[in-house]
């Protein structure tokens, strides 16, 4: 009976202290939520391009045009001849899950749009200064809004024209430490053309143009998807493409593949795209790998333009903030029909080899000439001529007949056989002279190598302690970096002179890299004779880079650099002498002679740091004579 009211006491005080305690859990601003959804959707300048971009593509644009100052940071503008937006909508585009593209969620299932999620605008506008002005076909004038930091500053009407006009300018403004984060203008500016590329390809029936800090980078033409293709990456683009085609229920490919023997060591120009969304996939990667398995050179990589088509409800496209990963209902039945039809590509086009066993290749008919009629050969017959008369028989025939009277003078063929088989046998009693002073054992000391090699791998070295085992590819890589990074800083690198100048072509966002790294590379030995907006001409190379190696040389240090530039010019010049070091260093399964062997052991332990490679890796490990002395123990 006591524990009763004992417990309506404990009862009656938790419910008083309930009411007492305060709320914790509130509702955040708007402006807050706007800011933490942007680092989501704005991680950098090229987010705000590929928003806009894709805004404009929804808008029914034909005509688009990209704006930019201090690669974004201080300018995004996109103006393109869309739809436009009405009062009401140019307001409620800035709110929050305000969008025009989905009305239920069984549409997103059924997406035929880019920009659905309704934060993008919200977000930008929450980071930065925005601009907009828009006004649609039907109206007479249109209205421009100024919105600075979710916070709307003005709204006036303006006499427009057709479509909409969007700049961003001092992005993250109010937030200094996003702000400080970003890279340099050389590193974001290679992200903004990434996510120009993307768009532009996948939509080469509009006219794109593109303007950095007032230079036109870009002016695309409507055009195919093999000339666009060829317009974005120049270059000697078109002979490198291998089309793909085919036709299943389930997908349907169009696109490009290039040919194997022009692959990189970078994943650059690497694209696919469904339903003209591009998007990121390992597993379809991996399909198109199989495809040139086989065929590659290890370590390089294929270009690819695919275009997917699938119904939109077999696919889910909302698993990622980004929207560049898709799920799809049948993924392995999507890469057997990839792979297959690569595959099938590369063959039909003599690109690899057809298991076709019945067909001889040599058989088809070329295309010049498949239309053409077949001509009837015409035989010409000299009637007078007579084999058995001997004014008939031209002497041109006959040239290494050998005559009757040189043939009688067989004898002297043997003059002085008998001196010479003398003087042979001289030679021989000399030859066993020398041979048997190699039984000296002077003799068989100073023959012992030094050095010997194992696998073509390691390079094994006596010392008074033992031996040590030398990395051939790492040393090499050492004693290369130091002598490229004394040549770049000292600037007296050596070079050889081309007696045909070398020719290379590279797309435009490679070009500009060449062109930033141009003086340091000039310190290496390279001499550019001219540089032009796809290739470059080059009349000298470095004294260890053979010719042949010179594009490998700058495909490796492009792909090195793929993430930018360091800014620092030490940075710049360590990046480059371990990148060329890289490419030249002497590959593991290389045969070295002992000349060759003792000048690399040697070398090494000439530089500052020969204990480790220019990327930390050990170069050599050290075997005492009583390490062995314990194996043998056991």
């Amino acid at each position: 009976m006591d524990s009763k009211p004992k417990l309506k006491t404990q009862n009656s005080k938790s419910k008083f202290e309930t009411v007492k305690m305060p709320s914790i859990i509130q509702l955040l601003p708007d402006h807050v939520a706007n800011q933490i959804a942007a680092g989501e959707v704005v991680q950098r300048p090229a987010s705000v391009v590929k928003e806009l971009l894709e805004n404009a593509v929804d808008a029914g644009a034909n005509d688009i045009k990209l704006i930019l100052k201090d690669a974004g940071k201080s300018l995004v503008q996109v103006i393109d001849n869309g739809l436009g937006m009405s009062v009401t909508d140019a307001r409620l585009c800035f709110e929050r899950h305000a969008t025009s593209k989905i009305r239920q969620a069984e549409d997103l299932f059924s997406l035929h749009t880019k920009g659905f999620r309704g934060e993008a605008l919200a977000s930008i506008a929450a980071i930065a200064h925005v601009e907009m002005k828009t006004k649609q076909d039907q109206e007479e004038l249109g209205i421009h809004i100024v919105i600075e930091g979710s916070k709307f500053v003005s709204q006036d009407v303006a006499v427009l024209s057709k479509g909409t006009s969007f700049g961003v300018k001092n992005l993250f403004f109010n937030i200094p430490a996003r702000r400080n984060f970003l890279k340099s203008d050389t590193v974001e500016y290679r992200h903004i053309i990434d996510e120009f590329h993307r768009v532009a390809l996948a939509h080469p029936q509009l006219y794109f143009t593109f303007y950095h800090n007032g230079s036109e980078m870009f002016n695309l033409h409507p055009s195919s998807l093999r000339q666009r293709i060829v317009n974005v990456f120049s270059g000697k683009t078109n002979e490198k493409l291998v089309p793909v085609n085919e036709e299943t229920e389930i997908v349907s490919i169009q696109g490009f593949v290039c040919k194997p023997e022009f692959a990189k060591k970078n994943r650059g120009e690497q694209f696919f795209f469904v339903n003209d969304r591009f998007i990121k996939s390992g597993y379809l990667h991996h399909a198109v790998m199989a495809a040139y398995d086989g065929i590659l050179k290890d370590g390089t990589q294929p270009s690819y333009f695919l275009y997917l088509t699938v119904p939109p409800n077999t696919i889910d496209i909302n698993i990622h903030p980004t929207k560049t990963e898709i799920k799809f209902d049948d993924e392995s039945a999507l890469y057997a029909i990839l792979r297959s039809s690569i595959k099938h590509s590369l063959g039909q086009f003599n690109v690899a080899p057809v298991l076709d066993f019945e067909r001889d290749a040599n058989l088809d008919t070329p295309y010049h000439y498949k239309n053409l009629e077949s001509t009837t050969p015409t035989i010409q017959v000299d009637g007078n001529f007579n084999p058995f008369s001997e004014e008939d028989i031209p002497n041109k025939h006959f040239t290494n007949y050998r005559k009757p009277e040189v043939a009688a003078n067989w004898e002297s063929l043997y003059v002085g056989l008998k001196q010479d088989s003398e003087e042979l046998g001289t030679m021989i009693f000399e030859n066993d002279e020398v041979t048997s002073s190699l039984f000296n054992n002077e003799e068989v000391e100073q023959a012992v190598h030094k050095t010997h090699q194992i696998h073509k791998k390691y390079i094994v070295n006596p010392i008074k302690s033992g031996m040590i085992i030398v990395d051939q590819n790492r040393a090499h890589q050492r004693i290369l970096y130091e002598q490229f990074l004394t040549n770049i800083t000292v600037n007296l690198a050596s070079s050889q002179q081309l007696l045909f100048p070398l020719h290379l072509y590279f797309s435009s966002g490679e070009m500009q890299l060449i062109t930033e790294l141009k003086p340091s590379l000039t310190n290496t030995g390279f001499v550019f004779e001219e540089t032009n907006e796809d290739s470059v001409v080059i009349s000298g190379l470095p004294a260890n880079v053979s010719e042949s190696e010179a594009s490998q040389v700058l495909e490796q240090l492009l792909s090195d650099l793929q993430d930018g530039i360091p800014e620092s010019s030490f940075s710049q010049n360590d990046t480059i002498a371990k990148s060329m070091a890289r490419s030249l260093a002497v590959k593991t399964g290389t045969y070295l002679t002992q000349k060759e062997q003792e000048n690399l052991v040697n070398g090494l332990f000439a530089c500052k740091d020969p204990n480790v490679s220019p990327f930390q890796k050990p170069t050599f490990i050290t075997m005492r004579v009583e390490d062995l002395d314990k194996k043998f123990a056991l």
